[in-house]
């Protein structure tokens, strides 16, 4: 293999395992033929090309099924992340818990709706009497001090309401999965890399001092994400991924709700792009088609 077909190799990753399965080759010969002897490194027109082509496919490969349904397992999956990274700085003083709720993200993920409901229900009522500074299944002594990458005790920015609105979103969107019955797509692991990123305080966002912060690293991955939503239902014009974004905004809707007389111009322009990034996700799907005249 010489050094350009392998750069043409790692450039179709951006394609689904199937496609590149079934016309890998077959696309690595036709580019292969029509570059000029000597070249080394890709083409910038041909890079981009593949990468466009393999997001364009990945996203038309997922935009396959119920649109409502794999649209409620994506925002029960991004909420459990979010559970998850509330917990995990404090691995250390909870491992069990944390452990619980990593399942429970993992049977998510998986498709594994009862197990992941069960798991789920088991950690929401443990977090939110923590929140609540109740005992309950063991004695956990508050406030539970940090491990790693953040400096704030346990639920110290948010109460039992704000902590158990995440939880019940995610037990009741799995109910619905199971009323609706039938095989749940599983989920990418790249959702496990945002746990630690939104679970980090990250570089200093906020006013100094300021009561309820939000961490640079949290606010730039949901951005992030709500902006592949946005993608997404350009893409394959499904409404999937604005019915993920509206749950998530939801949960995160509630939490800067409960904290309304603390709030800054930075909460209410982080809320603002949410807001704005989730309504593009349900319009672009429903964009007029342009039509070819002969």
């Amino acid at each position: 293999m010489t050094v350009l077909e392998r750069r043409y190799r790692m450039l179709l990753i951006a394609y689904p395992r199937a496609y590149r399965a079934a016309h890998g080759d077959e696309i690595i010969d036709v580019l292969l033929a029509s570059t000029e002897p000597g070249r080394a490194v890709p083409a910038g027109r041909e890079a981009l090309g593949l990468l466009v082509g393999g997001v364009r496919s990945r996203m038309a490969h997922l935009a396959t099924g119920s649109p409502w349904a794999d649209g409620v397992h994506l925002g029960v999956t991004a909420v459990s992340a979010a559970n998850l990274a509330a917990l995990l700085p404090y691995a250390g003083v909870l491992p069990w818990w944390t452990l619980l709720s990593a399942l429970a993200m993992l049977a998510v993920l998986r498709g594994r709706l009862w197990t992941a409901f069960a798991l789920t229900a088991l950690t929401g009522a443990k977090a939110v009497a923590v929140a609540g500074g109740w005992v309950l299944f063991d004695l956990t002594l508050v406030p539970v001090a940090p491990m790693f990458l953040t400096r704030d005790s346990l639920f110290e920015r948010g109460g039992p309401f704000t902590v158990a609105l995440g939880y019940a979103v995610v037990l009741f969107g799995l109910l619905v999965l199971v009323w609706r019955g039938g095989p749940t797509r599983a989920r990418s692991w790249w959702w496990w890399p945002v746990v630690p990123a939104i679970a980090w305080a990250g570089p200093a966002w906020m006013p100094d001092g300021a009561s309820y912060a939000l961490s640079l690293s949290r606010v730039a991955v949901e951005v992030a994400v709500f902006a592949l939503a946005v993608v997404g239902a350009y893409l394959a014009r499904d409404p999937r991924w604005s019915l993920a974004s509206g749950i998530y905004l939801l949960v995160a809707s509630g939490e800067l709700g409960s904290h309304a007389d603390v709030l800054t111009r930075q909460h209410v322009a982080y809320w603002g792009v949410l807001v704005l990034l989730t309504l593009g996700a349900a319009i672009v799907p429903y964009r007029p088609r342009r039509h070819c005249l002969d």
